[in-house]
């Protein structure tokens, strides 16, 4: 592979493109490049502090002229990292004040645009002050002004897997006929979705149609948002339950829809002697049942669940049918399963469907007795190949539900990267195949990812959290949602929860609770960055106080960073703070 990359310009090319790890953030590497034919090389290189982007264009003629130019990274995003700001002013005057221009200065007005032609949009004013900043635009920050291990966002600090890596440059190389460099099918490239209907006609075991019931997307956010765009209008109900990946929400609202928030329930495994401990997270039929009507258009599962890495088990998920069922033809359940090779704690043998041995501990919902017409299944690559990047998601289901899909694909983009479906597609039937001394890919990363649940847990209870015993709770994703124990909640200096600190725009109604105090105190004073509960909570229930005893913390990161982050978090109840790789007292010089 190394003479593929340093002497195929295709490859050097793309190399000079791609983002590279650089401190838990990405930024672009120039590479000592061959001069092109008159030559020149050509490239950029951008470099990220303090908030603002410095982009380089850089031209070897040996002219003076260089250019350089300062931006700030206004972009919010969700899970990833960006070095997002609020737009200046005030958010909400500028969704909702249409009309905002000094009525008194004529003079101004007929100078300057109104303020009418800047008006928001209809998806903006469905989104309303939800448009500013955000905790991962505030945590992407702190990890940035502070030297941190970082266990925030979710995404592997590692490469893909070699198989992967091979795929994508054979099939940026490749030159026959079929070369991917060209538009694709809109609705999937056809070696993908053939590879992919494959997959899941074992998963689900059924014939499944990869022209009419396979659709290719940009990542599962994408395959999420024309899920919902399709099924939603206005005065629609979509249920959530939460906790819930916050992403959900505002897609809801961008079709028009109204989320509803049911609730799980935190069941701690035995306090009788007062002790904090770790638990379950259940879902309750009788809550599921009072939220159902007839206005209820789609029920979204995410299993396993993204930010407490529940897995819904068998019962529980023969409740949603029923409910399904109940609220009328009309309701379909979007199930996104893109952690479903991540179980790494599985339910018992009798909480699982008999279906298939192609993903141990998971349950499709979809191949519930009479719930594959009412289901569409959303996955991708990312998080199962650590290639976050690819950027590559799917819809699984009947044709008349991915039909609309396929149809609304080519007016929010032409097609997903004809390479990295290519790549995909050629990657997938080598991941069924012995790796690294296992019998699967599979199975070699639910025992990775086991291994490193393993040494986060440690020490993070050896910090003071409480968390979930795997021996008796099934678990999925790659985060621990640990709580927070009364010692937890002493070591927190009392200012934390002053006014000076608890005023925070991005914080849920813009209060920053207890979780978010402790998050932001550990990665300024303590070397570890976590993620505060309540963004994963209606603002309502966050405001009440349910996310304040629970923050979520990820594994997907190296044994380096996890036992880095592990010293760091002996240092929460101590005046102990990590420099470098070591513990030492926070007035030491």
């Amino acid at each position: 592979m190394i003479s593929l990359l340093n002497n195929h310009p295709l490859v050097l090319g793309l190399l000079v493109q791609s983002p590279l790890l650089c401190n838990g953030f990405i930024s672009s590497k120039p590479l000592n490049l061959p001069p092109t034919q008159g030559g020149n090389t050509l490239f950029a290189s951008s470099i990220q502090k303090d908030s603002v982007t410095t982009l380089l264009a850089l031209d070897n003629d040996g002219g003076d002229d260089d250019e350089c130019v300062q931006t700030v990274d206004r972009a919010p995003c969700f899970d990833g990292i960006c070095e997002s700001t609020p737009v200046d002013g005030d958010v909400a005057a500028i969704l909702t004040d249409t009309n905002g221009s000094d009525q008194d200065n004529t003079e101004d007005e007929k100078s300057s645009p109104s303020s009418e032609n800047h008006a928001a949009g209809e998806a903006m004013l469905r989104l309303g002050t939800m448009t500013g900043p955000t905790v991962w635009s505030e945590f992407g920050r702190l990890s940035q002004e502070y030297d941190v291990a970082n266990l925030g966002q979710g995404f592997p600090d590692w490469l893909p897997p070699d198989f992967a890596v091979e795929a994508l440059v054979s099939a940026t190389i490749d030159s026959t006929k079929q070369s991917p460099h060209q538009y694709t099918r809109t609705a999937g490239h056809p070696n993908l979705v053939k590879q992919l209907a494959r997959r899941y006609s074992k998963h689900m075991e059924r014939t499944i149609d990869p022209m009419n019931e396979v659709a290719v997307t940009v990542g599962a956010s994408q395959a999420l948002y024309l899920c919902l765009q399709t099924l939603v209008k206005p005065g629609d109900e979509v249920i959530l339950f939460e906790p819930f990946f916050d992403l959900y929400q505002n897609q809801i609202k961008l079709a028009g829809g109204t989320p509803v928030y049911v609730p799980l329930t935190f069941v701690p495994y035995n306090e009788d002697n007062g002790e904090v401990t770790g638990g379950e997270w259940i879902l309750e039929p009788e809550k599921l049942e009072q939220a159902i009507s007839s206005k209820t258009r789609a029920i979204i599962l995410n299993s396993p669940h993204n930010p407490t890495g529940k897995v819904f088990n068998l019962s529980e998920m023969k409740h949603i049918a029923e409910s399904v069922k109940t609220a009328g033809p009309q309701c379909v359940v979007i199930s996104d399963e893109v952690y479903k090779y991540i179980v790494h704690s599985s339910p018992p043998q009798e909480e699982l469907l008999g279906v298939g041995n192609s993903c141990p501990g998971h349950i499709h919902f979809a191949s519930l007795p009479g719930m594959w017409d009412r289901t569409i299944t959303v996955s991708s690559a990312g998080k199962t190949f650590s290639a976050t990047g690819w950027q590559v998601g799917w819809c699984i289901g009947p044709s008349h539900l991915v039909s609309p899909i396929h149809q609304l694909l080519p007016y929010v983009q032409f097609c997903a990267s004809t390479v990295i479906q290519e790549a995909l597609a050629r990657t997938l039937p080598k991941a069924d195949e012995p790796y690294e001394g296992y019998d699967s890919y599979y199975e070699y990363l639910n025992s990775k990812y086991r291994r490193k649940r393993d040494l986060l847990g440690k020490g993070l209870k050896e910090a003071g959290f409480a968390i979930p015993d795997y021996d008796r709770t099934p678990g999925g994703g790659f985060f621990i949602f640990a709580r927070i124990t009364p010692e937890l909640r002493r070591a927190l200096p009392a200012e934390r929860m002053g006014p000076e600190y608890t005023k925070n725009p991005a914080a849920p109604g813009g209060e920053a609770r207890l979780d978010w105090a402790l998050c932001q105190w550990m990665a300024e004073e303590k070397g570890v960055l976590c993620i505060p509960s309540s963004p994963f909570f209606s603002r309502e229930k966050a405001m009440e106080g349910a996310s304040d005893e629970f923050i979520r913390v990820a594994f997907c990161k190296t044994d380096e960073t996890i036992e880095s982050a592990a010293k760091a978090l002996m240092g929460v109840r101590s005046d102990k703070v990590l420099i470098g790789s070591s513990l030492v007292e926070a007035n030491a010089e």
